[in-house]
C-alpha cells in the first residue's frame, strides 16, 4: 500500500469514526428529549446503539493498527538508508584517501579488505530488502533441490565468524545426527542459507560485547530436523516474542537504537521456514537474559540418489 493511499484510509477511517460517534450522541440526546415512554424509539437505541459501538471499536482498532504500521514503516526506511548510506560513504572515503595520496602496500591492502566488507554489507541490506519483497508476492516460484541443511549449518557459521571476527569458543556447533544420515531438505540452498545467516546474525549482533553463541543442529527423527541458535543477550520480554517475526517489526528501545538493522530479518525466516513446511518460534526469560530460536524443517524421507 503507497503511503497516498494509506493516508486517504485513515482519513476515511476518522470521517467514519466521527459519523458513528455523532450517530451515538443524536440517539442518546433524542432518546431523553423525546421520553424514554417511547417504545420504538427506546427499541431502535437499544438494537442500533451496540453496533454503533461495536464499529467506533472497530474503527479505533483499524487506526491503532495503522498508525503502528505507519511507524514501523517509517522506522525501516530509516535503518535501510542508514544501512545503504553507511558502507556506501565509507567506500567513498577510502577511495578519495587512495586517490589524494601515496599510500604503502600494507595500508592499501587494509583498505581494500574494509571496503570489500562494505560491499558485503551492501549487498545483504538489498538482498534483504528484495527477499522481503518477493516474500509478499502471492506467486513466488523457486527451483527445490535437496539441500544437505548440515553443510549449509557450517557454511553460515563460518561466514559469521569471518564476518563477525570472532574466534571459534565465541561461536560454536554441534549436531546431533542419525548414525548414518544426512539430513537433506528439498528447498532453495540460497533461501535456506538465507534462514541460518539471519538467526546467526541476530544472535551475535544482540549478544552485546561478550558474544557467547551456540548453534545446533538436531535431528530427533528420521524426517524432520531441528535447528537452535542460542545467545547469552539482550533477551526477549514474553509480550514481545510474537511481534518480532512481523515484517518491519523492531524491539522498542535502546537496544534497537545500539544495533543497526531493517527489521526484515526474522520477517525472512517465519516466511521461507513457512514455505518449507517448517516452523520457527523464540524463547526468551526475559530481557538481560538471552534468548533462543528453534527451526524445525522437515526431512525427504529418501536421501538423493
Amino acid at each position: 500500500m503507497t503511503s497516498g493511499s494509506r493516508r486517504r484510509s485513515i482519513a476515511f477511517f476518522i470521517v467514519f469514526g466521527v459519523c458513528l460517534t455523532a450517530a451515538a450522541l443524536f440517539l442518546n440526546i433524542s432518546w431523553v428529549i423525546v421520553n424514554w415512554r417511547e417504545a420504538a424509539l427506546l427499541i431502535l437505541g437499544v438494537l442500533v446503539f451496540p453496533l454503533i459501538i461495536t464499529g467506533v471499536v472497530l474503527n479505533t482498532i483499524f487506526l491503532v493498527r495503522e498508525i503502528r504500521r505507519n511507524e514501523q514503516h517509517d522506522a525501516f526506511i530509516h535503518a535501510v538508508t542508514h544501512e545503504l548510506k553507511t558502507p556506501v560513504a565509507s567506500m567513498r572515503l577510502y577511495l578519495q584517501t587512495l586517490q589524494s595520496r601515496p599510500i604503502d602496500d600494507a595500508k592499501r591492502q587494509e583498505f581494500y579488505q574494509v571496503m570489500v566488507e562494505d560491499t558485503e554489507r551492501l549487498q545483504g541490506t538489498i538482498e534483504q530488502v528484495l527477499r522481503a519483497g518477493r516474500m509478499g508476492a502471492k506467486i513466488r516460484h523457486t527451483s527445490r533441490t535437496p539441500v544437505d541443511l548440515a553443510a549449509v549449518v557450517q557454511d553460515c557459521v563460518a561466514l559469521a565468524r569471518t564476518r563477525h571476527h570472532l574466534p571459534d569458543h565465541a561461536l560454536t556447533y554441534r549436531e546431533t545426527l542419525m548414525p548414518g544420515s544426512t539430513p537433506h531438505v528439498l528447498a532453495d540452498e540460497d533461501e535456506l542459507k538465507a534462514v541460518v545467516s539471519n538467526l546467526v546474525d541476530n544472535a551475535v549482533k544482540y549478544s552485546g560485547a561478550q558474544v557467547q553463541v551456540t548453534v545446533e543442529l538436531e535431528q530427533p527423527e528420521r524426517t524432520q530436523a531441528t535447528l537452535r541458535v542460542r545467545d547469552h543477550g539482550v533477551g526477549i520480554s514474553a509480550g514481545e516474542l510474537k511481534r518480532i517475526f512481523k515484517r518491519f517489526y523492531r524491539i522498542p528501545g535502546a537496544v534497537a537504537i545500539r544495533v543497526k538493522g531493517t527489521g526484515l530479518g526474522l520477517f525472512i525466516v517465519q516466511s521461507l521456514t513457512m514455505r518449507y513446511g517448517g516452523k520457527v518460534f523464540a524463547e526468551s526469560d526475559g530481557p538481560g537474559r538471552g534468548s533462543t530460536f528453534t527451526v524445525q524443517l522437515p526431512l525427504l524421507s529418501q536421501p538423493p540418489q
